[in-house]
């Protein structure tokens, strides 16, 4: 519909002006015509059923994302992020002041969302304990200490985009946390940020596979021999493409991307809803401790 916004809005602005500008004789002109226009498509309905003043309601559903945002809507409401986050994230960004006075826009007595639990004695912020660091890998030949307690999770270069991914990884690389590659593999953007890295293997393989598809030990030294490759996640499925697993459009496959992932340009490229060599708990038992051996 929103491609459709412009023609309808020109099409309402063509009479007014037409109006104004030379009479109610050129208007009822203009009417005529979107009126047969309107009647004889086979198209939309609405437009069909209700020709010439149809067009107004693309024109108001458009207005109204607009309408709701800065009228309508409440501090909390809108989703995924509502005003009220927006607008935190804005002053945090900015070095200004992000502290909120005491209370709450929150409403805090439905559906018991916030219990609040009596404590005559709570603990001091001086005595509270500092977030405690934790090994992952212990066992590895080079494990990974962190003490992050947030992390940016995966998404892939190309699903994003360069501008995105250097954010993050610049952002991860000040806030000291990690970043999680996604299943799209390890762009130059993600190394440039200077933030410490998981490389997430997906069903695909991206970026570690051979020609064939296949996992390649060749690829996960390479990918591994970058320091700021702390880790490898393996992704098990297509959480949200659980039956068809994900299809990333040939006009997608740029030659960029098909580089970082090791793919054909211009094509069709499919992660399968799981990984094809493991089909049992002894096989993925088998991946892991093939990748741990090879990238260390």
């Amino acid at each position: 519909m929103s491609e459709m916004l412009p023609d309808f809005a020109v099409s309402i602005l063509t009479i007014a002006t037409s109006l104004f500008v030379f009479g109610l004789g050129s208007a009822v002109l203009v009417v005529s015509v979107l009126y047969v226009l309107d009647v004889t498509q086979t198209r939309h309905a609405i437009r069909r059923n209700y020709p010439v003043i149809g067009r107004l309601r693309y024109v108001f559903e458009h207005l109204g994302t607009f309408f709701r945002q800065y009228f309508f809507a409440m501090d909390r409401e809108e989703m995924p992020f509502n005003r009220e986050q927006r607008s935190w994230v804005d002053r945090a960004s900015k070095n200004v002041d992000s502290t909120v006075a005491f209370g709450s826009t929150r409403d805090l007595k439905p559906r018991g969302t916030v219990l609040f639990v009596n404590c005559p004695f709570p603990t001091l912020e001086q005595d509270a304990a500092p977030t405690q660091g934790v090994t992952i890998g212990p066992a590895c030949r080079t494990p990974y200490r962190t003490d992050s307690l947030f992390n940016i999770s995966g998404m892939s270069f190309g699903a994003i985009s360069k501008p995105a991914v250097l954010a993050l990884s610049n952002g991860a690389r000040m806030a000291g946390c990690w970043m999680n590659t996604g299943e799209g593999g390890l762009s130059p953007y993600h190394l440039e940020g200077g933030g410490d890295i998981v490389f997430q293997i997906g069903t695909a393989k991206y970026g570690v596979r051979n020609r064939d598809g296949n996992l390649s030990d060749e690829k996960l030294r390479e990918i591994a021999a970058h320091d700021q490759v702390k880790m490898f996640e393996l992704k098990m499925s297509q959480g949200a493409k659980p039956g068809k697993g994900g299809i990333l459009p040939s006009g997608k496959v740029t030659p960029e991307i098909a580089a970082i992932r090791g793919i054909d340009v211009a094509r069709d490229s499919i992660s399968p809803n799981r990984h094809v060599d493991i089909n049992s708990a002894d096989d993925l038992l088998d991946m892991i401790e093939r990748v741990r051996r090879v990238t260390g």
